[in-house]
């Protein structure tokens, strides 16, 4: 049982969402118009696309971030070219496009590959406050 864990631990820990997986675990937007936070802790959502130079530099620093926030904070991804309606939704235009989500209030959305003491800065003062 010990070497289960220890192989999860090594696994990815940004995980890849869908839109039938964001409607369950994060927001139904074609059920509730107005926003409505479905998971149980603050969640971060990076758009990107697998040919994305940006989003090359910034995937590194998001699976660093989830080990370090492992517990208090969720780390999702979405390819906006296999998640087209879901990148619409939310009116992503230019990628990375980054998704913080507390638990109560209204998401934020930053764009380009931000720093990570700028990410941690942000995780800290909206979704950790």
């Amino acid at each position: 049982m010990g070497l289960v864990s220890t192989q999860g631990a090594s696994a990815q820990v940004v995980k890849e969402i869908t839109k039938s997986e964001f409607t369950k675990k994060v927001a139904d937007l074609e059920k509730n118009k107005d926003w409505k936070f479905l998971g149980n802790k603050p969640t971060i959502i990076d758009f990107y696309a697998t040919w994305c130079g940006p989003c090359k530099r910034l995937s590194p620093i998001m699976e660093q971030l989830a080990k370090e926030y492992n517990g208090k904070v969720q780390f999702y991804k979405v390819d906006v070219d296999k998640e087209r309606e879901l990148a619409t939704m939310f009116g992503i235009q230019s990628i990375p496009s980054i998704l913080f989500i507390p638990k109560k209030g209204k998401p934020i959305m930053a764009q380009g590959a931000l720093p990570k003491a700028e990410l941690k800065k942000t995780i800290d003062s909206n979704l950790l406050k």
